[in-house]
């Protein structure tokens, strides 16, 4: 892997029989299925390109269920293009047809041709759970790619009414808005991957189009980045509800109420200043649409970040590695995610091989070696009794030993070594080290760099000696971070001492 490819945060994603199960639920391809048995193998007259006739629609509007919604017609014919786009159906147009064009004069209810369940109708029951998601992933490039397109309804009526269209005239940039759209699904999925949107916490639809218009630094949005905002929401609101049916997304719409026609456009009719944050009241910001990925969502958008070279790793992809592979991925992950790879990792192995290899892994004096002895440490502690033998071995290594008396003080092992006050202090400052690592100056480090400074008389006399690479570095954070300044100066007089010592 290259140095400079970007890289995501591991996701959580459910067994493919279960996301299988969850793609043949989608409206969108249940619907899509229902036609194709429908057709069957006499199939169903059909009109140009393989449109339902008005006959044939009203009954697969009925059949869908959906004769009593005003918007039955459109989702039976999204579904029945569905099952086009991806081989649920067939379609075979009439010989006599074949050379000829519709024009003027063609009955545009006319049949023109044949449609039949296709091939692929088979894999929904007998096919394997990829072969489904395969199907699935390539209808949601197909709505993915609609979903980007323009609205082909408003552009024939301003050509009906004489309006002579070309891409500059329609304002509409094909690359640009495939490349707005999938940005807005990277930012919904890096949120799921660091566990701060799921099914039960939605994203907020203006902060979501604000984390694409408002720049990182501005503090407050301008009337015209709000604007932006607001149109963008508006775009994404149209989108949402047409990716929704694949099963992509769980999306809550804008409010009906909130949206006033403007020339023709649909417009936020209230101001967005005051929910663009990522956090504001749900009951003030709900209105106005509320989405979140779902595990077939972030399935997808894993496919298109791979496609284009990103690295988007899985929970699970680390089980068959090494354990120095494991220690160097853990420090970078979410907590929960974090603990799945880890418990992933040990299933394949014994725990006394699990500790040897963690513990082994866990050695070095390299910058990152801190944060990978934290990771072994979290890991160990996953561990029984059956790493007890392994974990005993290192009782006397300088780097490990302490994590190991850690491991087996927790798991109430008996006669376990007290340890000398150079383990104690060179764990203080390897444990520090690692936090800063993960976290930076944070209130949990602060409360613990007050309690060990608060628990031992002449702390920082001592604790400059140690020999650790990473001993001036933490103890110029505990100097940022104690609140009383006498202290705070004798940490930064240690840090100085451990340098020169250097």
């Amino acid at each position: 892997m290259s140095g400079d490819r970007p890289t995501m945060p591991p996701v959580r994603l459910p067994s493919d029989a279960e996301l299988a199960r969850d793609a043949l639920s989608a409206p969108l391809l249940a619907r899509a299925a229902k036609l194709a048995r429908w057709a069957g193998e006499e199939g169903v007259p059909v009109g140009v390109g393989g449109e339902l006739l008005a006959q044939q629609l009203r009954e697969a509007t009925e059949l869908l269920g959906l004769a009593g919604d005003e918007d039955g017609d459109a989702y039976a014919m999204d579904a029945w293009q569905h099952a086009l786009d991806t081989g649920l159906v067939d379609f075979e147009e009439h010989e006599e047809d074949e050379e000829e064009d519709e024009g003027p004069g063609v009955d545009a209810d006319e049949p023109r041709g044949t449609a039949v369940a296709g091939e692929e109708l088979a894999t929904l029951t007998s096919g394997s759970p990829a072969d489904i998601l395969d199907l699935w992933l390539a209808g949601f490039e197909s709505v993915l790619a609609d979903a980007a397109a323009p609205d082909l309804g408003e552009i024939a009526d301003r050509i009906a009414e004489g309006e002579d269209l070309d891409l500059d005239s329609l304002d509409w940039d094909p690359e640009g808005e495939a490349d707005f759209l999938d940005g807005v699904l990277g930012n919904l999925y890096l949120l799921t991957a660091l566990e701060q949107s799921d099914a039960d916490h939605p994203v907020p639809l203006p902060a979501l189009a604000a984390s694409m218009i408002v720049p990182d630094d501005m503090d407050e949005p301008t009337d015209d980045i709000l604007e932006e905002v607001s149109d963008a929401m508006m775009r994404l609101d149209d989108q949402f509800r047409l990716l929704a049916p694949t099963g992509i997304i769980a999306y809550r719409p804008v409010d009906e109420s909130l949206i006033e026609e403007v020339d023709g456009e649909g417009h936020i009719r209230e101001s967005v200043d005051g929910v663009t944050s990522e956090d504001p009241e749900e009951e003030d910001v709900s209105r106005y649409g509320m989405v979140s990925l779902t595990p077939l969502g972030l399935l997808a958008v894993r496919d298109r970040m791979q496609e284009a070279g990103v690295d988007a790793p899985a929970v699970g992809d680390l089980a068959d590695k090494g354990a120095d592979a494991l220690l160097a991925a853990l420090p970078g992950h979410p907590e929960t995610a974090a603990r799945a790879e880890a418990e992933l990792w040990l299933a394949r192995r014994t725990p006394a091989e699990a500790a040897a290899e963690l513990l082994a892994a866990g050695r070095g004096d390299d910058l990152d070696a801190p944060s990978r002895r934290l990771a072994c440490q979290q890991t160990l502690s996953l561990l029984g009794a059956g790493a007890e033998p392994a974990v005993r071995e290192v009782l006397d290594d300088r780097e490990l030993g302490g994590l190991a008396r850690v491991w087996l003080a927790e798991h109430g092992a008996a006669d376990v070594p007290e340890p000398g006050e150079d383990m104690v202090f060179w764990l203080t400052i390897d444990t520090i080290a690692a936090q800063l690592a993960a976290s930076g100056d944070t209130d949990e480090l602060r409360g613990l760099v007050e309690s060990l400074v608060g628990q031992h008389s002449g702390f920082f006399d001592a604790a400059w000696r140690v020999d650790h690479p990473a001993t001036a570095d933490v103890l110029e954070a505990m100097g940022r971070l104690h609140p009383e300044k006498k202290v705070a100066k004798e940490a930064r007089k240690a840090a100085f001492k451990a340098r020169s010592r250097g």
